[in-house]
This record gives C-alpha cells, sequence and structure tokens, in this order.
C-alpha cells in the first residue's frame, strides 16, 4: 500500500504540482477560505473530490462521525474546537457545514452500544455527543431496524452539531452579525446525492 502511495505522489510531483504550481506558490503566502467543514474522517468521504475543489477552497476539520462538542472551556484538549477557533477568528470564513454521510461507523458504534454497559474506548466517550440524536431516533415509532436506525441518527447528529456550534461564543456572535452561515448537509455514498438538511432538498436545488 505504501509503494501505491509513493506512486501517486510522484503523479501528483510530475502532474498537478507542475500544471499548478503557479497556483499552489500563491497557497504559500496564505490560506483564504470562505467554507469551513465538519467532516467525518471516513476513507470513503473525501470533500476534496466532493466538491470538486482546490487545494486553499475548504478548511476542512475531520474527526469521528463528523461532530461537533459542546463549548467547554475546561482547559482540557480540544482539537475540533480548536480547529473551529482558528476558522472563525483567524481565518474569518463565511460558512460554516456540517457534512453527514451515509454508512458512518461512528453511528453505528452509538447505535449498537450498550447504555448500561461503561466504557473506556475513546470512540464510545466521543459519541456521547451524539446520544441525544440515538434517545431522539429510538424514541420513534415511524422507524424500524438498525439499517432505519442508524441512517436517521446519522442526520439528527448533524442537527445536534449545528446546535452545538451555536453553543461558542464567537460562532453565536459571527451567525447574528451575518458574518458567517451555518449549514447541514447528508451524504449518501450509494447515490452520490447530498441533501441539505434544512430543506431536505438535494445541494443545489431550489424550490423554484
Amino acid at each position: 500500500m505504501t509503494a501505491r502511495l509513493l506512486e501517486g505522489y510522484q503523479r501528483f510531483r510530475s502532474g498537478y504540482f507542475r500544471e499548478k504550481q503557479s497556483y499552489l506558490g500563491t497557497l504559500a503566502e496564505g490560506q483564504y477560505p470562505k467554507v469551513a467543514l465538519i467532516s467525518c474522517c471516513d476513507s470513503r468521504v473525501d470533500p476534496g473530490i466532493l466538491f470538486d475543489a482546490t487545494p486553499g477552497d475548504i478548511f476542512v476539520i475531520r474527526n469521528v462521525a463528523n461532530l461537533v462538542p459542546p463549548w467547554e472551556p475546561d482547559g482540557l484538549h480540544h482539537g475540533t474546537s480548536a480547529a473551529l477557533e482558528f476558522a472563525i477568528a483567524d481565518l474569518k470564513v463565511e460558512h460554516l457545514v456540517v457534512l453527514g454521510h451515509a454508512n458512518c461507523g461512528g453511528i453505528r458504534t452509538l447505535m449498537e452500544q450498550d447504555p448500561d454497559t461503561e466504557s473506556d474506548s475513546f470512540i464510545a466517550r466521543w459519541m456521547d455527543i451524539a446520544a441525544t440524536a440515538k434517545k431522539e431516533v429510538l424514541a420513534r415509532s415511524d422507524i424500524h431496524g438498525i439499517e432505519e436506525q442508524c441512517h436517521a441518527c446519522e442526520q439528527a447528529a448533524v442537527r445536534i452539531s449545528l446546535r452545538n456550534l451555536m453553543s461558542f461564543p464567537w460562532i453565536r456572535a459571527a451567525v447574528k452579525a451575518g458574518q458567517l452561515s451555518l449549514h447541514g448537509w447528508y451524504y449518501d455514498l450509494r447515490d452520490g446525492l447530498i441533501l441539505q438538511l434544512e430543506d431536505g432538498m438535494e445541494l443545489g436545488q431550489t424550490n423554484d
């Protein structure tokens, strides 16, 4: 596998880098993305490919299940929160997207986890962020079976993360000032569609 990566690097050097060297050189002077995107670290979900983006277009924050923790000024280490602070306070992005996706392993772990069993797993503790989403899904009588539950929880977790974003004072202030817009999107690996969870429509569609 490492040989495959090295071969890809050689193609990058001789192809993309050579063609875009002038543009990539300007990026060495600084980055000015307009969009920050919270994505899952799932190897099947690549924001750069999904949005046909070029380097410098999107400030990507990746973690298990694309979750946003609530604002917790407790003096501990908060990688996602630190990245959000940099995107909003320093880069001053104008759009902040939470990108959920189908077949998320983190969400399945959450849904299958026994709530009465204590775990010292980093993943289990991280997924506690979406515990409310799991509770909402399990309370619905119109959802049956683990597959439907996971699908619903993947989308519910995006909405939880959007609510958590508004718990950060500097995000809330930027939104209220009209300087920042929040978006919740959901990507289906099988059909390649991305839904806007705000209105349930495919990305790019309008009500017109």
